[in-house]
């Protein structure tokens, strides 16, 4: 669900919390985990009738449940992380990292065990200390622990005086236990292709399933969160702590619903509504986008060197048709790559979860790419977005991504009057953006032939028993609607919203007072008032 999301398909992507949104860290780590096999053509073998997937534990056990124990009890080895040699102005061993095992079933915890990976930072005022404060940047398929390791400013405005901040890989994730499905030769030919043959889906299926097809039933939301309390409970922390952006706000709630009387000062910034279908949460989601695509245009025509024109009304079609040009016309960039229609798209809809910064450099990308026939920044765009490194490798974000939303809720297949309602729907309110679009391209992800569903269903939050936690939305945030953070604030009952009107994806960091009502609320338990709007 993104938090959810956006799109495989390369128009929209998954709203992870750019790094460089938290004051310059990255989301990119290394992956322990096996890796598939080497074949570049995912099996063509016959997709089977997806199975259910464990029918999940209603109210689970936590702690209390003696086969538990083993997990709770564990005593973390924290020790200096690796020094990553690319990564040349960062010492990632100025953070602490650690691993922890869970079950893989919580059904069966005394079978077969996974592992998370773990980044922290501790406080330097011990005397201050409140306790650990947990982080995840979204996705699904965000990583906390580069969160962490790069995120060597977060936090530094107030939190790092009272928390330990601890990030880590959910399950199926980076350097966790991780879902692997294609290799680095497959994704790039799969990210960058703008063919729509209707297969897109079943191939990354078959893929997932030949790969990792073991993990696939448990990379779900409910059990990332019952993980999120085995962490809780293995640093000690009688409570928890949370700070969740974008998808981090779906698994904040999945664990506030399971386990409120856990939960301490909870911070839900940039809100997915959980009472959607994937089908509706992308349909939304495009709906967003295309009013931020068209706030860029029309801000780009007031700026200097502007390629769209003169004309705010026209401004965002001019830049929509260059973009759906390069079906038949790509560019070629210096390194004899091509930048693809859907790559471009990538490129352009990323930059659109930034500030004014972002949209300025977006501005001379495509002014590069539109007036000097040069793509080379589009593209390096969307190979930051992909994850995808100046050597062709790949994290394992978009394979995460696919997976944990098919694990989710909402994954299935809609009805022929649903899906009608659904292009019409993105015909009237965002027909730049999917002018284009094949009947796939409405799937985020394609879940229709996955090999495992859940039996769950979408449904509001639930935090009956929790204590008060604060939502923020922003005003025009185009991954995460701003009446997402309205609904989630009305689902919770317990919850306080705070706004920020602006641009972008999330509010924390975007403003001093957004940042100072968050950091607030965590380090004293007080929460803004009702009604409070924060500006740029």
């Amino acid at each position: 669900m993104i938090a959810n999301t956006v799109r495989l398909t390369g128009r929209l992507l998954p709203a992870v919390l750019a790094a460089t949104l938290l004051a310059g860290c990255t989301s990119g780590t290394s992956t322990e985990a096996a890796a598939p096999s080497p074949s570049a053509t995912p099996s063509a073998s016959p997709t089977p009738e997806p199975s259910p997937s464990p029918t999940p534990t209603p109210k689970p056990t936590g702690e209390a449940d003696p086969e538990l124990r083993q997990f709770y009890g564990q005593q973390i080895a924290w020790a200096a992380c690796a020094d990553d040699p690319k990564t040349e102005k960062l010492d990632e061993s100025t953070a602490q990292c650690a691993r922890l095992r869970v079950p893989l079933d919580y059904a069966a915890p005394a079978g077969e065990t996974i592992e998370l990976a773990l980044a922290r930072r501790q406080t330097a005022q011990q005397g201050k200390r409140i306790g650990s404060l947990l982080l995840n940047p979204g996705g699904p398929g965000g990583s906390g622990v580069g969160m962490v390791t790069h995120g060597t400013e977060f936090g530094k405005d107030g939190l790092r005086e009272s928390y330990d901040l601890v990030g880590f890989d959910p399950r199926g994730v980076g350097a966790s236990t991780a879902v692997h499905c294609m290799d680095d030769r497959a994704r790039d030919e799969f990210d960058n292709s703008d063919v729509r043959d209707g297969t897109r889906g079943k191939r990354l299926a078959d893929a997932c399933a030949a790969n990792s097809g073991k993990l696939l039933p448990h990379v779900g939301t409910r059990d990332a969160a019952r993980d999120l309390d085995v962490l809780r409970g293995a640093l000690g922390e009688p409570k928890l702590n949370y700070l969740g952006f974008s998808y981090g706000t779906y698994l904040g709630s999945r664990y506030l619903e399971q386990f409120p009387d856990k939960a301490g000062r909870v911070v839900l910034d940039g809100a997915v509504d959980s009472t959607l279908s994937q089908l509706d949460h992308a349909v939304q989601q495009n709906v967003s986008f295309e009013k931020a695509l068209r706030a860029f245009a029309a801000d780009c025509v007031k700026q200097k060197g502007c390629s769209l024109g003169k004309d705010p009304e026209q401004a965002a079609g001019k830049l929509a048709a260059f973009l759906d040009g390069l079906k038949k016309n790509p560019l070629t960039t210096s390194d004899g790559r091509k930048l693809t229609s859907g790559y471009a798209w990538t490129g352009t809809l990323s930059m659109l979860y930034g500030n004014a910064t972002s949209w300025e450099y977006l501005r001379n990308s495509v002014a590069w790419a539109m007036v000097r026939g040069k793509g080379d920044y589009l593209l390096a765009m969307a190979d930051d977005y992909y994850s995808r490194d100046e050597d062709g490798k790949h994290d394992n974000m978009l394979d995460a991504y696919t997976a944990i939303h098919c694990a989710d809720p909402g994954a299935d297949v809609p009805t022929e009057a649903q899906f009608a309602a659904a292009k019409q729907k993105l015909h009237d309110e965002a027909p730049l953006i999917s002018a284009h679009y094949a009947d796939e391209d409405l799937f985020d992800p394609d879940c229709r032939t996955w090999p495992y569903r859940t039996t769950e269903q979408p449904g509001p939050a639930k935090a009956a028993g929790a204590p008060p936690v604060l939502v923020v939305g922003t005003t025009g945030d185009p991954a995460t609607p701003y009446a997402w953070a309205e609904q989630l604030t009305a689902q919770l009952g317990n919850a306080t919203l705070l706004t920020f009107e602006g641009e972008g994806h999330t509010g924390y960091g975007r403003s001093k007072c957004t940042a100072a009502a968050v950091n607030t609320f965590l380090t004293t338990g007080t929460l803004p008032p009702p009604g409070t709007r924060c500006k740029e």
